[in-house]
């Protein structure tokens, strides 16, 4: 019976934290209508955009540096759209899933934080 006890006090902490993690990571990167105090990095960390482009190397995609070797600050309106919208065809035929649940103005951070990758 004592064991029994300590099996589920155990499975019950497990679940809890992560359910924990999993909603720090999902309130960070999904957005609200309030400006998030995340910054553009850990927004990045905390989306799938890592699973297809990499800070120097081309993966999937383009690498941040050769996005940011390719636009500008000028651009920041249209490359967020992108990362909420998503896209193909500039990079190759390989489409970039959209991101509805990311807000404009996180899109714009990540934006930032990818313009600020320049070689």
């Amino acid at each position: 019976m004592k064991k029994l006890f300590v099996t589920g006090i155990i499975s019950l902490l497990i679940i809890s934290c992560s359910k924990k993690e999993n909603s720090e990571i999902q309130s960070s990167a999904v957005s609200t209508p309030v400006t998030s105090n995340v910054s553009g990095q850990n927004l990045i960390e905390a989306s799938d955009c890592m699973s297809c482009h990499n800070a120097d190397e081309r993966l999937i995609g383009p690498s941040y540096k050769e996005i940011a070797a390719k636009y500008s600050e000028k651009d920041m309106e249209m490359l967020a759209s992108k990362i909420i919208e998503g896209g193909s065809g500039v990079w190759g035929n390989v489409l970039m899933q959209p991101h509805p649940q990311i807000s404009k103005e996180d899109a714009k951070k990540m934006v930032e934080y990818i313009l600020r990758q320049k070689k």
